[in-house]
């Protein structure tokens, strides 16, 4: 927090900076709130160049975006700091399941689809591409299996490993788009007395990549409901790649699998409730039958 204090001081000298508050900390990141005003992140490997680029993607994106994105008024590349107004509302992950999942869906759907929409050279030198076949995602899920398998309900182990034990859908050709690529319910914003999305944040992870994978983490988070909320907020994407929907459930089961092992790990609570509330609906028993 004394860090926090020292660069506002020489770089926003305007800013008093009186309440320095932690946020959050993640995989990559920790958060700290200024003032109820500011967000400031440091990346917990700094990687100077990636951080100028993700200033100048999210200035890009902003010009776009249907939904608000946090937009850098600090960049201190060489610390992997990045300092934004902090966006109103709070993470769908902190909150009780939504009643309107279709609603919150759909304004991500028409979100997705105005990122899917910036051609991918524009981004090219801003953000990477991930490309890795579906097997290398299906063989980390099954080296997590092990450390969260004690922690599932006995009827739900058999068709998780089912799930494991068979191949992978056929990896997605032709399809890459500019995407956010972690598109999980903790960095989507809604005013929880509305349930409208105001904001979606955390973009250390966008690329260009198949768009089957954001939306596989609406259906892990949000269920079926959301997902064909999304997907009809795509509409032509849908048609031009049918196996889409498979591939996205093939990402959504990967995703549980991996936000599980993060909440046990990290002793957030709040993922591993997320996770066990999604085994109905992406391992159904009958998924081993």
């Amino acid at each position: 927090m004394a860090e926090v204090r020292r660069i506002l001081a020489a770089h926003l000298p305007d800013h008093p900076a009186e309440s320095v508050t932690p946020l959050g900390a993640g995989l990559d990141n920790v958060t700290y709130d200024v003032d109820g005003e500011l967000v400031v992140r440091f990346a917990r490997a700094p990687d100077p160049e990636r951080t100028d680029r993700e200033a100048r993607l999210l200035a890009a994106v902003a010009r776009v975006s249907p939904l608000p994105v946090p937009e850098p008024v600090l960049a201190v590349p060489g610390l992997g700091c990045l300092a934004y107004r902090r966006l109103p509302g709070t993470p769908l992950l902190d909150l009780p399941r939504p009643p309107r999942v279709a609603t919150i869906a759909g304004a991500l759907g028409g979100f997705l689809a105005a990122l899917h929409g910036i051609p991918a050279a524009v981004v090219a030198d801003l953000v990477d591409v991930d490309d890795a076949p579906l097997a290398v995602w299906l063989a980390d899920a099954a080296a997590t299996y092990p450390e969260v398998a004690p922690h599932l309900p006995p009827d739900h182990r058999p068709p998780v490993a089912a799930f494991l034990g068979t191949a992978p859908p056929d990896d997605a050709t032709g399809t890459a788009v500019f995407t956010h690529h972690d598109l999980g319910i903790e960095h989507v914003l809604v005013d929880p007395r509305t349930w409208t999305v105001t904001g979606v944040v955390d973009w250390t992870d966008a690329a260009v990549a198949d768009p089957a994978h954001d939306l596989g983490l609406v259906l892990r988070d949000l269920g079926p409901e959301a997902l064909d909320a999304a997907l009809a907020a795509l509409g032509a994407t849908v048609d031009d790649d049918p196996a889409l929907r498979d591939r996205a459930t093939f990402h959504a089961r990967c995703g549980l699998l991996e936000d599980l092992a993060h909440g046990l790990a990290t002793g957030r609570r709040a993922y591993v409730d997320k996770s066990l509330a999604a085994l109905p609906w992406l391992f159904p028993a009958s998924l081993s039958r």
